[in-house]
């Protein structure tokens, strides 16, 4: 299994896994124009993919669904609250796969979990992808998506500690957004509250607490464009490298990554 950010941050986010049975996007918040140019420049394209695996409904995570119905190949798996707050603004009906939140299941060659978070959507989701046959030439490996968290309850921790790559957002520096000028009062304490996002400082007390030896690779993802900087997310990682022996990929607003192989 390998993967790439194919960008993430406020105004956006979508990611590709590719396995040798299957390639599916996380999440879809481009025009089906930008994904394909996004994916073209990962050296992929859209008529590859199978499948577009959703978290929840906020725009940046789900708006290139209607201009997908170019694409009628694809499937749309998401949960049934998911479904239906993006199928309102749809002009088609995609294919869509529900699944129950909590549930296990498997797509090709891909073991799939989704889980709970704490976000201020219908029902938003973090997943678990784990594949490969589990012998010396195809070690099973994990992938675990959460961003999108105003805090992480213990089930959260749980399934984040047998990773061997996760990626988790670092949406803001809190002294950032109490300064920021542009956002009022109740949007700051939305965003910085236990249903918003992800501060720095809540990230960096989330993997110390759980401080997996399993990991080997953590990316700090959605990034705010305003109200954090790659800077203030360096200066939180200096306490964690301390007891962490991980790489860490700091993904800025609006950037993507290299694949990552997860052999």
């Amino acid at each position: 299994m390998r993967f790439c950010i194919l960008s993430s941050g406020s105004s956006g986010n979508s990611a590709i896994v590719v396995t040798e049975g299957t390639r599916i996007l996380l999440d879809a918040g481009f025009s089906a124009r930008r994904l394909g140019s996004l994916l073209a420049s990962a050296g992929e394209s859209i008529e590859r993919v199978e499948a577009v695996f959703i978290t929840h409904e906020h725009s940046d995570h789900s708006s290139g669904v209607e201009s997908l119905k170019k694409y009628p190949h694809l499937k749309f798996f998401a949960n049934s609250a998911t479904a239906r707050a993006i199928q309102r603004n749809l002009s088609w009906t995609p294919q869509w796969q529900i699944f129950p939140t909590g549930q296990k299941f498997r797509f090709q060659d891909i073991d799939v979990e989704s889980f709970s978070i704490p976000h201020d959507a219908q029902d938003p989701v973090g997943f678990r992808f784990t594949s490969g046959l589990d012998d010396l030439f195809s070690p099973r490996r994990t992938l675990t998506w959460v961003t999108d968290l105003g805090h992480a309850p213990q089930g959260v921790r749980d399934r984040i500690r047998e990773s061997d790559v996760l990626v988790v957002e670092a949406n803001h520096c809190a002294r950032m957004l109490e300064a920021d000028p542009k956002r009022s009062w109740t949007l700051k304490r939305r965003i910085g509250g236990r249903h918003g996002h992800l501060s720095n400082e809540r990230m960096t007390e989330l993997l110390a607490s759980v401080a997996s030896p399993r990991w080997r690779r953590v990316y700090l993802a959605h990034l705010s464009r305003d109200c954090n900087s790659r800077g203030a997310v360096e200066q939180a990682l200096d306490q964690l490298r301390t007891v962490l022996s991980c790489e860490f990929s700091i993904v800025g607003h609006g950037e993507g990554t290299p694949f990552y192989e997860l052999s």
